[in-house]
């Protein structure tokens, strides 16, 4: 299998070893646009790999801060008590670069970057950029993509 990211299009793919397309879902990338610089808030590009799956069986909504479940479920009422927070939310899938001085090691290093594949709020729109350089999905889907994907599927990002 592989994901396949459009950051032009604003979709991602899931595809067989054939080029088979199995699911494909809006996403959201970077507000910045495309980058690999640490601190840029860009999505980067290139080859990837999903190094870990996080959140695995967690309830949808469920918060993380700094991969781990903070015990809060996103809600209306706890986002705007949070105006400010970049909610992950329901799955991580945490990428690592494969390229060196792509977007592997030094300060272009995406695994260092925390670019995850995440669940967002259902209120935030899908196939417009407005992450800070991660890819967000819709929580029913992240989780879909999540049950399918095993840890060291390759991701493409362009």
């Amino acid at each position: 299998m592989l994901i396949d990211i459009s950051i032009a299009e604003q979709r991602l793919r899931l595809l067989d070893e054939t080029g088979k397309v199995l699911a494909e879902y809006a996403v959201s990338t970077a507000a910045n646009g495309p980058g690999e610089r640490k601190n840029s808030c860009c999505t980067p590009r290139g080859r990837h790999i999903v190094r870990a799956k996080i959140g695995e069986g967690k309830p949808p909504g469920t918060a993380f801060i700094g991969r781990r479940p903070t015990g809060e479920t996103w809600s209306p009422e706890l986002a705007a008590q949070n105006p400010e927070r970049d909610w992950i939310l329901t799955r991580i899938l945490w990428l690592s670069g494969c390229e060196p001085g792509v977007n592997r090691l030094g300060d272009v290093d995406s695994m260092q970057r925390y670019i995850y594949i995440h669940g967002t709020p259902d209120t935030e729109p899908m196939g417009v950029p407005r992450s800070h350089g991660c890819i967000r999905m819709r929580n029913t889907e992240v989780i879909e993509l999540f049950d399918r994907v095993p840890a060291g599927t390759p991701v493409v990002i362009r």
